[in-house]
């Protein structure tokens, strides 16, 4: 077969050899992806298509380096990327089926804030530059001030392409980026990468369901049950599958096996390819200007800058976390309001009632009175602590991964990314504790030493912040670390003893991962001796001293600051 023009040139730069991606089902492998092999050129823009299932995404994956092939190699330019070092981020354009953006950003921060974590810029110019050319190249310029939220479905996907063309990558990836779209949409996106595929040295791969509007690739790959069958122009698709219009290609696919298939087009690939000009070698002239990546600290700044960005715009969680912070102090006072003259009055009035007191009874009841409240004020202060750490972290990960995996894809670092996460949350429990701590003791005045009252007050916050961060960053989804983190605090106030004593063994075995306990019994252990015998009166729960109590809470946030970074640094691509 001859073609009337060539739809490859003569540099092959992105070539598979006999690939595989295999999983493991019970005992057999599962050949996922089936002896792929395949070359494209530069300036090329080329559809990946075939039925649900066929692993378009799949393969589109482990070009990209999300998966790794079980088998075979993956060459770009002549160099073995399954040998030596991989793209570089910044090479690498990936827009993923789901959206990259978050909604309370507008188009031209969302753009800002690709730039900032993925390019060291040499000063302002450049970086505002490279934002006004992802905008005009991607026309949207126009509506550059609008929200994401209030985005059509068409500028989401050019804005999804915007923020992947800050980098000028050489190797662009959409995968299913036209899916929902309506037909006119459809094709303007379809034009958009053509376009960018006319970049010198680049490469544009567009996975796609819909076999209509094919014209503008210069190759289209099929794929059926992992395996290629046709890897042509488009002009020539109806011809090699015997069809009246490409539509008709998949039915045609299910008449025979994927094997006749795959076979057919084994013996007939190299007639192809030497009549398109694929077996080429490649240009030794081919350089890449990939983009710097940022480091740390320009990264760590982005993120924190971008979260708190988000926090302020999302109205319904700020109001939450005000709420929060006003109503839970409240909470504690209203409970124990009928108390509040008695604390305030203690310390003055308690020594001169008790030379005065005759009956033995007025004086044990006063006491056990006294103990039942000063212990329930903390408890109180420190339930609602360690149900403020459940809120603030327990979606923190889990509620933006997928847009975390596509940054680390684009070169964010997990390390950074945890450490931005960390400061965050830093502030917000420092201000909750602070607050529930000074508010709680102005009013009621709990005879307690204030300076471990607070510092036990913002460890226990921090402690369950740090372990449901850990949660978020290992839980599957956000609705699952947010049900995790809810039992997790239901079990707090039950097993740490502060209102009815545990048995020995039960209390040996359950202590040590009950944070509320250890604030607790370290706020009481901080009282003067003549307090502390009125707690002690009302409970049979035994104190542990204030210095194991800072040392094991600053253990529970050790190990939640760890299994976030297990969490943050594993990848977990959902889609």
């Amino acid at each position: 077969m001859h073609f009337a023009t060539p739809f490859f040139i003569n540099d092959t730069v992105l070539e598979l050899k006999n690939t595989y991606f295999t999983i493991k089902k019970g005992e057999d492998d599962i050949h996922l992806l089936d002896d792929i092999s395949i070359k494209v050129p530069s300036r090329h823009f080329m559809a990946i298509v075939g039925p649900s299932g066929c692993g378009k995404s799949t393969l589109l994956k482990l070009i990209a380096g999300i998966n790794v092939e079980s088998a075979g190699n993956v060459y770009w330019n002549g160099r073995d990327l399954s040998e030596e070092e991989d793209l570089e981020p910044s090479e690498i354009g990936y827009v993923p089926q789901f959206s990259i953006a978050y909604d309370e950003l507008t188009v031209e921060e969302s753009i800002e804030s690709s730039v900032r974590l993925r390019v060291k810029t040499k000063n302002s110019d450049a970086f505002y530059a490279i934002v006004d050319q992802a905008l005009r190249s991607t026309g949207l310029e126009a509506i550059k001030d609008r929200p994401v939220k209030v985005l059509s479905g068409g500028q989401k996907r050019r804005l999804a392409l915007a923020m992947e063309l800050v980098t000028d990558p050489v190797l662009m990836l959409c995968d299913e980026v036209t899916s929902g779209l309506d037909p006119r949409s459809e094709q303007e996106i379809v034009k958009l990468m053509y376009e960018m595929s006319r970049n010198q040295n680049r490469i544009v791969v567009n996975v796609t369901h819909s076999l209509a509007g094919l014209d503008l690739y210069d190759s289209v790959l099929v794929l059926h049950e992992g395996k290629v069958v046709y890897h042509g122009p488009p002009r020539a698709l109806e011809h090699y599958f015997s069809v009246d219009e490409a539509e008709n290609v998949y039915p045609t696919l299910m008449k025979r096996s994927s094997c006749e298939w795959q076979s057919s087009w084994m013996k007939r690939q190299s007639q192809y390819y030497e009549n398109s000009g694929m077996n080429a070698h490649p240009d030794p002239n081919l350089t890449s200007h990939a983009a710097k990546t940022p480091g740390h600290v320009p990264q760590f700044f982005a993120l924190l800058g971008r979260r708190f960005k988000i926090m302020f715009r999302d109205s319904g969680q700020l109001l939450l976390q005000i709420a929060i912070l006003i109503g839970f102090p409240a909470l504690v006072i209203l409970f124990d309001l009928d108390g509040v003259d008695q604390t305030k009055s203690l310390s003055e009035t308690l020594p001169a009632t008790l030379e005065q007191m005759k009956q033995e009874r007025d004086v044990a009841t006063f006491n056990l009175n006294l103990g039942g409240l000063v212990s329930g004020l903390v408890m109180f202060q420190v339930i609602l602590l360690t149900l403020m750490g459940s809120n603030n972290s327990a979606r923190e990960i889990a509620g933006e991964r997928k847009i975390f995996e596509k940054e680390k894809l684009g070169g964010v670092r997990p390390s950074v990314y945890l450490a931005s996460k960390v400061a965050f949350l830093s502030i917000l429990v420092f201000i909750q504790s602070f607050w529930m701590w000074l508010f709680v003791q102005t009013i009621c005045d709990i005879p307690s030493a204030s300076p471990n009252h607070l510092i036990l007050l913002i460890l226990v916050n921090a402690a369950m912040t740090a372990i449901c961060l850990g949660i978020s960053g290992l839980a599957k989804t956000a609705d699952q670390a947010s049900l995790l983190s809810i039992y997790l605090v239901g079990f707090q106030l039950p097993l740490s003893g502060a209102v009815l004593a545990l048995p020995v063994w039960a209390a040996w075995a359950t202590r040590p991962f009950i944070s509320a306990y250890w604030t607790w019994a370290g706020v009481m252990d901080s009282l003067d001796p003549k307090h502390l015998r009125y707690v002690k009166e009302v409970t049979e729960t035994w104190l542990s001293p204030v210095s194991i109590c800072y040392v094991v809470l600053i253990v529970h946030i050790g190990i939640g600051l760890f299994l976030a970074y297990v969490g943050a640094k594993k990848a977990q691509w959902r889609e």
